[in-house]
């Protein structure tokens, strides 16, 4: 979102339910995100689970989470249920999608986001944004495997990069935590953005 973008919306919303997330972010915090879904076509495919944690003062703060199961009454297959581990049964009991989404964008406020690969994330969650907002999501983001992929390239320039998940983890020493559940990927994504800040990508 360019900064005239977000003057307008500033103005045109301020007062309103949706003025904080358009409020420059506090320094030194963010928000890591993932969700798990029943594929990947941001088209065609539902989100099954929401999870964030706030990443602040060197920590991630799992006492400050927001984490949903989110309703779908679409099967989806069993390639599915192995990766996420949620079945078509759980995802009929979750919340209606339109109160999560609002109810996070509440939580999350200004705050930047991290994630791995959150652009499909983002994507997934645009069209429910934007039917609460109006408007696109504001917030900055970051993500890990994008910054990760510069930092290897400004050591090693013809090397080829590697960006799988648990090698990325693996490299900064930091533990995977519940793969392929929306909160342990959150979490995972937060320590190895810490990781990364303090000690930067080990070189060799």
């Amino acid at each position: 979102m360019t900064p005239l973008s977000r003057w307008w919306l500033r103005r045109r919303y301020r007062g309103s339910e949706w003025a904080a997330l358009l409020q420059p972010p506090p320094a030194g915090e963010w928000v890591s995100l993932d969700l798990e879904t029943t594929g990947m076509d941001p088209a065609r495919d539902h989100i099954l689970s929401l999870a964030a944690v706030s990443v602040r003062d060197g920590r991630v703060l799992l006492s400050e989470r927001f984490e949903r199961r989110i309703h779908t009454a679409r099967s989806f297959g069993i390639d599915s249920i192995r990766h996420h581990r949620i079945t078509p049964d759980e995802a009929s009991t979750g919340e209606q999608i339109t109160d999560v989404v609002r109810e996070f964008l509440h939580w999350l406020g200004s705050r930047r986001l991290l994630g791995y690969y959150l652009g499909f994330d983002l994507d997934m969650l645009a069209p429910h944004v934007r039917a609460a907002t109006g408007f696109a999501l504001p917030n900055a983001c970051v993500d890990l495997a994008d910054e990760v992929a510069r930092r290897q390239r400004q050591q090693r320039p013809n090397a080829p990069v590697n960006l799988d998940f648990a090698h990325i983890a693996d490299t900064l020493g930091v533990p995977m935590v519940e793969r392929h559940s929306a909160l342990g990927d959150a979490t995972t994504v937060g320590l190895c953005w810490l990781a990364l800040q303090a000690r930067g990508w080990p070189a060799g």
